[in-house]
């Protein structure tokens, strides 16, 4: 029976009455020694607790998309095949363009807020992940006036623990954003969201660690190589964005500072910089790996300043002060939007960020040069000159300047 399937969730609400309906008929009418009375109503009381513990365990569970399987729950699931050493720019030396073309067989997702949503078992070439891959097509993408367009891409990252689904499901982004992109005041994005929880129990941080995983590589090569060679997809980085909340915020900052000649832009909600602020990560255990997924160390250390735009939120102790650390050392044309959102709107959830989504791709619109729903639009080149944080008390945000100082 599946962890987050109707028939599960349904089970366990006959059993919570059940376990309620239980002390209440049969309390007084047990019999036999007192030892055996005692023992039976413990049973019956423990009976009723557990299940009100796994129903409320599940409806939040199905909420906010934290483990897709009993596997995940358990952590017993692990879709790394191999890591091998694939060097400082996680090829391995493979020449990607000479790769065979990747064909998947797509079938329909399931679960709340997957409509239109499509998912294959991908087994990456480059980086010996096995995992699955979410993928969504904008309204447009069928369409006559569109056939002969490729559309932007936006890779979609979430937390720890956190499901592939979590941004259909528990963010509502298609019902979000599919009348927006109708209207033509969001570009017509492909959604692809990818597995993020590769290990057991742990954190990926999104990094190559030879002989444990090649998480970086499966989310910045496999997974990109196989949307273009199954959609009519733009190419990177002009036309591919990522974008996270929490672990998967800083995932998606630290690939579009690691990785500017595959990404544009990169969306990160209530993230961080130094990997150690996820106390299960990988990239946390040694001081080389933390400087080396590290976007701040990135991006100060960076020979020449990346053209990428970032767009960063959060609040007052969860990711404002990581966002502000990047906003004063980037160097034109690296841009960095900083949206402070107030301790009033909620805390480290899916409530708070929720309400983010369209404010992120509306910048993602602009910023990518995909007003009015473009498909196939010329990214325009950053601004520049100084800004100030940006305050979001209504769910709006609006455009930062490129920033030119320390």
């Amino acid at each position: 029976m599946s962890l987050t399937g109707t028939a599960f969730l349904y089970t366990l609400i006959v059993l919570s009455v059940v376990a309620v309906a239980l002390p209440l008929a049969l309390w007084s009418r047990v019999r036999g020694p007192r030892a055996l009375r005692a023992t039976a109503r413990l049973l019956m009381v423990l009976f009723a607790q557990s299940t009100a513990v796994a129903l409320v365990f599940v409806l939040v569970n199905n909420q906010n998309n934290l483990y897709d399987s009993w596997a995940d729950l358990l952590g017993t699931g692990d879709h790394v095949q191999q890591a091998a050493d694939l060097g400082a720019d996680g090829t391995g030396g493979i020449a990607l363009e000479r790769l065979p073309k990747v064909t998947q067989h797509f079938r329909r997702a399931g679960g709340p807020g997957m409509e239109g949503v499509r998912v294959t078992q991908l087994k990456g070439r480059v980086s010996g992940v096995n995992a699955e891959v979410y993928v969504w097509l904008p309204p447009q993408y069928d369409t006559p006036a569109y056939r002969h367009h490729k559309f932007p891409v936006v890779e979609l990252l979430s937390g720890y623990p956190g499901s592939a689904k979590a941004w259909f499901g528990s963010l509502h982004a298609v019902n979000q954003l599919q009348p927006l992109m109708r209207d033509g005041k969001v570009a017509p994005f492909i959604l692809v969201a990818p597995r993020m929880n590769l290990l057991a129990g742990v954190d990926t941080g999104c990094a190559n660690i030879t002989g444990t995983v090649n998480a970086d590589t499966w989310l910045s090569l496999d997974v990109p190589k196989m949307v273009n060679d199954n959609f009519r997809a733009q190419s990177g980085p002009a036309g591919w964005a990522v974008a996270g909340y929490s672990a998967g915020g800083h995932c998606a900052t630290k690939l579009a500072v690691a990785h500017p000649d595959r990404y544009r832009a990169a969306v990160s909600m209530s993230g961080y910089n130094d990997p150690v602020a996820e106390r299960n990560s990988l990239a946390a255990e040694t001081l080389a790996l933390r400087r080396a997924n590290n976007p701040y160390v990135l991006l100060r250390d960076a020979r020449t300043p990346p053209a990428i735009a970032l767009y960063q939120s959060g609040q007052p102790g969860d990711g404002y002060e990581a966002a502000t650390g990047l906003e004063k050392i980037a160097k034109a044309p690296t841009t960095v939007h900083v949206v402070c959102i107030p301790k009033s709107a909620g805390g480290h959830n899916m409530a708070l960020w929720r309400p983010q989504v369209v404010p992120a791709f509306t910048w993602l619109t602009e910023e990518m040069g995909l007003l009015h729903g473009r498909a196939g639009a010329t990214p325009h080149a950053p601004s520049s000159g100084g800004s100030k944080p940006a305050e979001l008390a209504s769910g709006t945000a609006s455009r930062a300047a490129a920033v030119g100082k320390r």
